[in-house]
């Protein structure tokens, strides 16, 4: 938990910063390790805070370690700690604050007698952007969340049919996700049959899986606060040679990505190592979205893969590889798997059969 104040700390200073108030939930908890539903982080070059109501301050308290935590009632703890303090600077979470929320802790600084108070600095992916390397524990953790996923889609997979439900298929996955160990899903399960699959994010409905239809199914577990994300397409029925050739096309252009992908490229050519392949083939059109993405406590993280990101890709790093091919009227084809980024390439950390 120092090594990760200290990184913050290091931010603060290059930004002229007094202190950073974090207010995402993902952040306080990659920071502090507290689970708690509400609180607050400030963190100052010699302090670091964490307010939280009544319902969690014994939690906190058994939680953290290297934390001051104080009882709160909405922001009335903050004038006082930052007077305490002497800020004169406090960034904010710009895109986790609601203007309602800074509205309040911008009201509740003006209860300071020396006003003005401290000025209030919107931030942006101070705290995202340490946690796109993971190590140690992290990975283990998005391992058992990975391997809780893969054994859900092996073993749920095999026993599709015709005539079951896309939101059957979901809850078979959920469920079991839920019995190898998962505490829950970490999004909604997309499961597409047929013409659907042509919607890279179509939601489960009640609409029947025919023999000959392409299934998309994307999913992920939620364990220990870690996320999995893992895509794979069945065929239902013998496979025919339109969906071979997609497939193949699609699974070619994955792996090609997967086994060039080096430390030091940005997401845009990282991205560009799949979308090539699918170009050349003709289908370059038909593959719209991005490569990849980052993963850990949120199932979408930095980094970006990306034809316009200029995010750099580095040693350990994990995120997902999902090239796909969607055609409207006939469907869609993607494949996606988590890697995890080492001086010698991405080694694939998903293991379901595809």
């Amino acid at each position: 938990m120092e090594f990760k104040l200290e990184g913050i700390r290091r931010i603060l200073e290059t930004k002229g910063l007094d202190a950073l108030l974090i207010t995402n939930a993902q952040n306080r908890q990659y920071i502090s390790n507290f689970v708690g539903t509400a609180g607050t982080l400030l963190i100052t070059q010699r302090e670091a805070l964490l307010a939280t109501d009544f319902r969690y301050v014994e939690q906190a308290s058994k939680q953290t370690s290297g934390f001051e935590i104080i009882r709160s009632n909405g922001w009335d703890w903050l004038p006082q700690a930052a007077s305490k303090l002497s800020l004169k600077t406090i960034g904010f979470e710009s895109t986790d604050l609601s203007v309602h929320s800074f509205e309040k802790v911008k009201d509740s600084l003006l209860q300071i007698k020396s006003n003005p108070g401290p000025l209030l600095v919107p931030t942006v992916d101070i705290v995202e952007t340490l946690r796109t390397i993971k190590a140690g524990e992290e990975i283990s953790a998005l391992q058992r969340s990975i391997d809780i996923s893969d054994q859900a889609m092996d073993s749920v997979c095999p026993t599709i049919h015709a005539g079951l439900t896309e939101r059957e298929v979901a809850w078979r996955m959920e469920k079991a996700m839920r019995e190898y160990g998962a505490d829950s899903k970490s999004f909604d399960t997309i499961v597409a049959r047929g013409p659907n699959s042509a919607m890279p994010h179509h939601r489960a409905s009640d609409d029947i899986i025919q023999l000959g239809d392409p299934v998309v199914i994307d999913m992920g577990a939620l364990r220990d606060g870690y996320c999995s994300d893992i895509t794979r397409t069945i065929f239902v029925g013998d496979p025919d040679d339109k969906f071979k050739q997609i497939y193949d096309l699609v699974l070619s252009a994955q792996l090609t990505a997967i086994e060039t992908m080096q430390p030091g490229m940005t997401g845009q050519t990282g991205d560009s190592l799949a979308r090539t392949v699918l170009t050349e083939a003709g289908y370059g059109d038909y593959f719209g979205h991005s490569l990849g993405h980052g993963i850990g406590l949120d199932v979408h993280e930095l980094p970006r893969l990306s034809p316009n990101s200029q995010d750099v890709i580095s040693e350990n790093m994990v995120f997902s590889v999902e090239p796909g091919i969607y055609i409207s009227g006939w469907g869609g084809v993607r494949i996606e798997d988590l890697v995890i980024l080492t001086k010698d390439g991405a080694k694939q950390l998903s293991k379901a059969k595809k």
